[in-house]
């Protein structure tokens, strides 16, 4: 990886001055390393060994271009110890201040320990790319670690896109994967704003796999996913279909400033979104608790008679639900409209309302498919199953 990104980047600037550094647990990835760093005449003393989350090679150090693939779904008890003490001990000042996820996948330290490293905005700023899988998207409810990170992150402008993979495309592992970009030196454009793009679709086939890996991206593939985050805009695959039903040539990709194709006499348009750009705050809510009043055996409801809940009416942990209220909403508003019609004695618990931060990737570019209508599909049955028929009686004969 730092082979690569230091040619991609002297291919951009050949009058350009890299130092590279990086950290590795695996021995045998780490000697590769530093035999890598030593023939293209860098320093392999800043290639460090050992456990990035417990043993930080770089403390204090700051970069200005960062990549990192850590492992998918890995449990970080052996290292737990360390972690949770420096989030305790040192909060906002280390690097897991924010919140720890739960210990059977540590993808989002991995997040926060680049995110500490990001040099200042102020002394030109950082970026940063990292692959990581599904979960960290979108697991853990209000207020748990992972929602916390996401909240960091987001309400502090950090996150520029996140760009979804093709699957079976790693050596180890055939799961859907994601490539965040994250910045504090955003341009006033992306100020504010998120954007989502959707490559699961742009891949081609290996010649010949490697384990799990049977798919790679061209390098047109790239260059299109390039284009789309260099001029942050959002973009559809148009797909042209005649009277009969039938594609018409390959699906066309569109941003907003492109003319879109045009429907023949009687065809019909599929648009598929590609790209797609958010507020930050689109991706937050407020989860608030509803309670019901606990009712004794007359249907009366039951007070409270000591403290602050005398003369008030006890909840029904057994009634107790949640709602999930989007962030630009009034909640009142919401609970007037969503719940009371529903339930015209129940009440939100103030005291127990969280706010939280999640990312539903594939939900923003679901496009839902017309069902095919009764009809036509009774009609086809009965072909089949008169198909069916004369096979046999052909059979019989």
């Amino acid at each position: 990886m730092l082979s690569v990104a230091g040619e991609h980047l002297l291919a951009h600037n050949p009058q350009a001055r890299l130092t590279l550094y990086g950290q590795e647990l695996n021995d045998e990835s780490y000697a590769i390393c530093k035999a890598d760093m030593l023939i293209r005449g860098q320093d392999v003393g800043n290639i460090v060994a050992g456990n990035t989350l417990s043993d930080d090679g770089y403390a204090g150090r700051k970069f200005d271009y960062m990549l990192s693939n850590p492992p998918f779904g890995v449990e970080w008890k052996k290292v737990e110890k360390a972690v949770r003490q420096e989030h305790e001990q040192k909060g906002f000042a280390g690097r897991f201040g924010p919140g720890l996820p739960r210990v059977s996948d540590g993808s989002m330290l991995f997040l926060m320990h680049l995110v500490a490293k990001m040099r200042p905005a102020q002394d030109g700023g950082s970026r940063f790319g990292i692959v990581l899988n599904g979960s960290p998207l979108f697991t853990g409810g209000a207020g748990s670690g992972e929602s916390e990170i996401r909240r960091y992150v987001l309400e502090n402008d950090l996150v520029e896109a996140i760009v979804g993979l093709p699957t079976d495309m790693f050596y180890n592992t055939g799961i859907a994967t994601y490539v965040w970009v994250l910045s504090n030196k955003k341009p006033a454009a992306r100020k504010g704003q998120v954007q989502l793009i959707d490559a699961s679709g742009f891949w081609q086939k290996m010649r010949k796999s490697l384990g799990s890996k049977r798919r790679e991206m061209s390098e047109a593939h790239i260059a299109t996913v390039t284009r789309l985050f260099g001029d942050f805009t959002e973009a559809e695959l148009v797909t042209v279909f005649d009277a009969a039903g039938q594609a018409l040539g390959e699906p066309q990709l569109v941003t907003h400033t492109d003319n879109s194709p045009v429907a023949p006499e009687g065809g019909r348009l599929r648009r598929a979104p590609i790209a797609r750009i958010f507020r930050n705050e689109d991706f937050g809510y407020t989860t608030i608790t509803v309670e019901r009043p606990l009712k004794d055996a007359a249907g009366q409801p039951v007070l409270g008679a000591k403290g602050k809940q005398k003369g008030r009416p006890q909840p029904d942990s057994a009634l107790r639900d949640t709602e999930n209220v989007p962030l630009g909403e009034d909640i009142r508003a919401y609970f007037a409209r969503e719940v009371l019609p529903h339930a015209p004695d129940a009440w939100i618990d103030e005291e127990k309302s969280k706010v939280g931060y999640e990312i539903p990737f594939n939900r923003h570019f679901y496009v839902f498919e017309q069902p095919r209508s009764l009809q036509v599909i009774d009609e086809e049955l009965k072909t089949v199953t008169a198909s069916i028929m004369r096979m046999l009686g052909g059979l019989a004969e």
